[in-house]
């Protein structure tokens, strides 16, 4: 019995030991159950959180790549519309160097042009002429003066300008020692330089002499004459470095006049000519003077006759009205036509008479 009794204890407690494992593993399971739920959960909100913050990054950085294309877009377009300007003043800085070079070469060629046409003495003389002729023009009425004047010598002058006497008319002719003044320029030594001097005094001291011999004629042209220089540097330089070359001219009574003297001079010449002119219509503005009187005189007499038909015409008028109320108050008597009223008051004799015979029967 005992035997027995130990045995089927021993398979209760194997039975007990049974249940309480399949128990405990039960437990065992639902809590690893539950801690996978967990697990998941946690796993499901970091997945969210993960998810949330890279839209949030990617949102960021969508936004700042957005801002940076629009920076670098602005920029862009700053920096080139500062380069389509810059490159825009560039052209037209190109296109004014390109004006400025053809000007340039226009210069050059202009240049070159006078220096060939200075290189010939004929040419050379046409120049100054020319230059000589558009002075005049510009400093004298055109009867006043005669380019191209052939003297009674035979000899023909670059102007002839047309002043009264005295001093009567006066030559001026242009000349131009130009190979001279660029020998004294180009100058490199002493000995070239007194070479140069020497030949720029022959040259103006053979221009004055014929000036004075050519141009100057007792009872013709007045007693001196004008050379023309055509170059203020050439006229500066005698008077500089070749003083005696103008008193020689002064002795010679041949004065040496520039384009700018020369203006001078002839504006001279002009307020002489005007008060010669003035002088000469002096006469015909007398005779206007004495046709203006007596036209004023003849206005003053008729003013005068006039006055006195007014005077006339007034008076006229004035009596006019007296007789007019005269009239006026005798209507007024006739109209009440009121005899024995009217017959004392009569002053016609006549009708006195009449209002004392007795009425006809």
């Amino acid at each position: 019995m005992a035997a027995e009794w130990t045995g089927r204890t021993s398979v209760q407690r194997q039975r007990a030991g049974s249940s309480a494992g399949g128990t405990r593993r039960t437990l065992g399971l639902q809590g690893l159950g539950e801690a996978q739920q967990r697990l998941a959960g946690g796993l499901s909100h970091v997945a969210e959180a993960q998810a949330a913050a890279q839209t949030a990054m990617l949102a960021t950085m969508e936004r700042r790549l957005e801002e940076v294309t629009k920076s670098m877009g602005d920029t862009l377009h700053g920096q080139a519309t500062r380069t389509a300007r810059s490159l825009g003043d560039l052209q037209q800085r190109l296109e004014a160097i390109d004006r400025a070079q053809a000007n340039i070469e226009k210069l050059s060629g202009d240049v070159l042009g006078l220096q060939d046409i200075l290189a010939n003495k004929q040419t050379r003389g046409a120049f100054g002429e020319i230059q000589l002729n558009d002075i005049v023009q510009k400093a004298l009425p055109a009867d006043s003066y005669t380019m191209q004047a052939t003297l009674s010598n035979g000899r023909r002058a670059d102007c002839l300008i047309h002043l009264p006497n005295p001093p009567g008319p006066i030559v001026i002719d242009s000349k131009f020692p130009l190979e001279a003044y660029e020998k004294l320029r180009n100058a490199k030594d002493e000995r070239a330089l007194a070479e140069a001097a020497r030949d720029m005094r022959t040259a103006v001291r053979s221009h004055l002499r014929a000036i004075a011999e050519k141009y100057v004629i007792d009872g013709e042209t007045a007693d001196g004459a004008l050379m023309f220089l055509p170059s203020e540097a050439v006229y500066a330089e005698l008077h500089a470095s070749f003083p005696e070359l103008i008193r020689e001219g002064f002795a010679l009574r041949v004065w040496t006049v520039s384009p700018t003297t020369c203006m001078a001079t002839l504006n001279t010449m002009r307020a002489v000519l005007k008060d010669v002119r003035m002088r000469e219509q002096a006469g015909h503005v007398r005779r206007e003077l004495a046709l203006l009187a007596k036209d004023v005189e003849r206005l003053g007499d008729r003013v005068g006759n006039l006055d006195r038909h007014f005077g006339q015409a007034s008076k006229d008028i004035a009596d006019i009205k007296i007789s007019a109320e005269k009239a006026g108050r005798r209507a007024q008597r006739l109209d009440n036509f009121d005899f024995e009223e009217i017959a004392p008051q009569a002053e016609d004799p006549r009708f006195a008479q009449a209002a004392t015979l007795p009425l006809a029967e």
